[in-house]
């Protein structure tokens, strides 16, 4: 009788020590999803009403759809870098496309730190599976950069069949050694997506998840392989499609991929992981004219008009981020890094260019007001509140929009407001100028 009492004494500390003892905080997933050359009117969140995208359309309505987030590039390589390192890919050295035929030693540098390092400083577990593209060779690897894991192509863009590059080279990659897969590959990353969840669903992990699609070769999950290795000798494997039928095809990668995001979103909710984890949407760059849709907008991949860099964006963490919100704050594809460290309180890295939005995310609150600039080839472009620069070359007259009221950039109005345009000038040569030097 005595030994049953002691016995129940201890259950009841034990009870007395649980309830008493501070509840472990559980850190939040983090998942970052990035389309390759999606317009930003292809989503039917957009207004789009040929392509239909139930599963981002249900993202931005369960969450904050953004009207004015823009990628740091107009193209892949510059916004990539942008992404991974929180910079602006100027300081970064890789402000252009990273080729497969030109820059094969050229890459993003292991010495930079990128999110994904960060994370694994905190305890994450980390995956890729997609598009890398800055970097070719296997020291640049993603599991060089903080990436437990990787599955992908390292290249600007494989055929969806054959994996082969634009080059004509093989280019799928289980972490840093060459390995063939059967499947299109947008199924492919979603497949190593969605296990990396399963298997990581004990312990927080960050998941990076950048898509090929919509970017070319156009090949739906029945077309023929376009490539072989060293296809580009061989005229016969050169496709021509009609306008028409291109337009269905790019129609279904659009679908594809949007079919994928939605498998990642229901592994969450059956695993009852989607209260604890943030997933942020975004392009890398504006569509191209030859099939995507930018809206309103002007211009198209790799120009530095609203269409070359405004692009689709959406955030989603049910019970922190408020449902039906739409949101026209401007923000940089290289914040990011920033907003995903301070969500999980880790340090903040130094010498960055990116801000946290976490406030913005999760209290509404205004971002500070602050001046963005872009660079691509001889083109720069600034943004100060509603008002854009453009200088298209050096040589050029500059041109200055009110987005406001003016977002297709129609109404030049530089000569109306010469003071305002000679600020803005001096503020880019003064930005080009610290970017040089390194200097934040």
């Amino acid at each position: 009788m005595i030994k049953c009492h002691f016995i129940l004494f201890c259950v009841f500390l034990g009870v007395i020590f649980v309830n008493c003892s501070p509840k472990k905080t559980e850190q939040p997933n983090i998942i970052i999803i990035m389309a390759d050359d999606l317009g930003y009117g292809d989503l039917s969140c957009y207004g789009n009403k040929y392509i239909n995208t139930p599963n981002l359309d249900k993202m931005a309505h369960e969450g904050i759809r953004f009207t004015d987030f823009h990628s740091n590039g107009p193209v892949c390589s510059p916004t990539r870098a942008a992404l991974l390192t929180g910079k602006y890919q100027q300081r970064v050295g890789i402000d252009g496309v990273v080729t497969a035929k030109h820059h094969r030693h050229h890459g993003l540098e292991t010495s930079e730190k990128t999110f994904a390092e960060s994370f694994k400083e905190a305890g994450y577990v980390t995956g890729m599976f997609g598009k890398w593209h800055v970097g070719y060779q296997t020291k640049f690897n993603p599991v060089h950069q903080g990436f437990d894991e990787y599955i992908g192509y390292v290249s600007g863009n494989v055929d969806y069949h054959s994996h082969i590059d634009q080059e004509g080279y093989e280019d799928w990659w289980y972490d840093d050694t060459l390995k063939k897969e059967s499947g299109y590959s947008t199924d492919l990353i979603t497949k190593h997506s969605v296990d990396f969840i399963k298997r990581h669903k004990d312990k927080p992990f960050l998941l990076y998840i950048p898509h090929e699609a919509p970017h070319g070769p156009f090949q739906g999950r029945n077309s023929k392989a376009e490539r072989s290795i060293g296809w580009k000798n061989d005229p016969k494997l050169k496709v021509n499609i009609p306008q028409e039928e291109l337009d269905l095809i790019y129609k279904e990668m659009v679908e594809v991929m949007d079919e994928g995001i939605g498998k990642v979103m229901s592994t969450l909710k059956d695993l009852n992981l989607h209260k604890n984890t943030f997933v942020f949407f975004c392009s890398d760059n504006g569509g191209i004219k030859k099939v995507g849709s930018n809206g309103p907008l002007k211009g198209y991949k790799s120009n530095l008009w609203e269409g070359g860099h405004r692009v689709s964006a959406m955030a989603w963490f049910p019970g922190k981020i408020a449902p039906n919100q739409v949101n026209d704050q401007t923000i940089l594809t290289m914040d990011l890094y920033p907003t995903i460290v301070d969500m999980i309180g880790a340090e903040m890295p130094k010498e960055i260019d990116g801000i946290s939005i976490k406030n913005l995310l999760f209290k509404g609150e205004d971002l500070p007001q602050r001046e963005l600039f872009w660079g691509y080839v001889k083109r720069r472009a600034m943004r100060k509140g509603d008002w854009k620069l453009m200088l298209p070359n050096k040589e050029a007259e500059p041109m200055l929009f009110n987005l406001k009221s003016d977002i297709g950039e129609t109404n030049n109005v530089a000569n109306e407001n010469p003071e305002l345009v000679k600020e803005m000038v001096e503020k880019i040569d003064l930005w080009e100028r610290a970017i040089k030097n390194n200097i934040y």
